[in-house]
């Protein structure tokens, strides 16, 4: 009987504490059933990940659960007339991670329609570096240019920008021309930024909402918010007029508390950015930018390799505030 490696999210045997993460092997016939199983070469850790690792319920509707919203890796077997066995591939979004257990496994079964080829240009690690976190930058950034928001145009400023998202979104608006202008609260990462391509940074602490005032001097010609609540108000508040802010995290709070005004009177655009649905056509648009013309150059720098092992450790430091920068994991060390 053939089993695999994974970090498995269980309930807790009694009433104290909550779930555990552990890992363990599991006889094949344990994993959920797909039209193609993938060996998993390279996953990542997501904060959405973070919180699947608790259990929490508005990311896991089921224990036992794989955390994992991404993978890279190679067919093993195949349904799908249009997946075949050898392929390299990469599944990030859907339900992956969530409803259907993810890539924190040396394999993983998903529906056909879940898979992207791995595209000329990328490695399964490289892919993975990216994850949902570059896909969802890549996101931003188009968000941003349909809405006519070009180099040259002014600053473009990114909250959350020693995260995944953020920094990644950093990087790739620097390398298309863009003055961007980041802000952290990890101060040992500004220099960082600056090495990246941000112009300047700003501290988190100078990027507070004055929710007094329904506009603030208008400052930017477009922003990219990875974090919510009132650093994206502020946001808002302060962009240009005929200027767009990409909405696509919440780690900082879910409400949003802004009038009309910056809309109405300066002809603000809000583009929510939603990466686990986005559709195929686009998918594959997306992912053969980040292999060809959006490609960083230094794609590798301020990246953490794991292993399943040192997961538990590394999403505890995660929801501390504590990880900055993308983390890829190797299910079969």
């Amino acid at each position: 009987m053939t089993s695999y490696r994974c970090l498995l999210v269980q309930a807790p045997q009694d009433d104290r504490g909550g779930p555990q993460a552990t890992v363990v092997e599991l006889p094949e016939e344990r994993f959920p059933t797909g039209e193609v199983t993938i060996q998993v070469r390279w996953s990542s850790l997501n904060y959405k990940d973070a919180l699947a690792t608790t259990g929490h319920r508005g990311v896991v509707k089921h224990l036992p659960h794989i955390p994992g919203i991404d993978a890279a890796g190679v067919i093993l077997a195949s349904k799908s007339p249009e997946h075949a066995v050898g392929d390299s591939v990469i599944v990030t979004g859907y339900e992956l991670g969530q409803s259907h257990w993810g890539g924190w496994s040396e394999i993983i079964r998903v529906p056909g329609d879940w898979i992207v080829p791995l595209p000329i240009g990328l490695s399964a690690r490289e892919a993975m570096i990216y994850g949902t976190a570059g896909f969802t930058a890549a996101q931003c950034v188009m968000a941003l240019q349909v809405q006519g928001i070009m180099p040259g145009d002014g600053e473009i400023v990114v909250t959350g920008a020693s995260g995944g998202v953020g920094s990644l979104a950093v990087r790739l608006l620097a390398s298309l021309g863009y003055a961007v202008v980041a802000v952290s609260g990890k101060a040992d990462w500004h220099s960082q930024l600056i090495r990246w391509g941000a112009t300047r940074v700003l501290d988190r602490g100078e990027f507070q909402d004055d929710p007094t005032r329904p506009m603030l001097s208008a400052r930017w010609a477009g922003g990219i918010d990875a974090v919510g609540g009132p650093m994206l108000a502020r946001m808002i508040r302060e962009t240009r007029y005929g200027g767009a802010v990409a909405a696509c995290g919440l780690v900082a709070g879910t409400q949003l508390d802004v009038t009309l005004y910056p809309f109405l009177l300066r002809g603000v655009t809000l583009c929510g950015i939603a990466s686990a649905d986005c559709p195929r056509d686009k998918r594959l648009k997306i992912w053969s930018q980040l292999a060809g013309a959006w490609k960083l150059a230094t794609l590798d720098e301020g990246v953490t390799e794991s292993n399943l092992q040192q997961l538990p450790d590394l999403t505890n430091a995660m929801l501390r505030g504590e990880v900055a920068g993308r983390v890829v994991v190797s299910p079969g060390d």
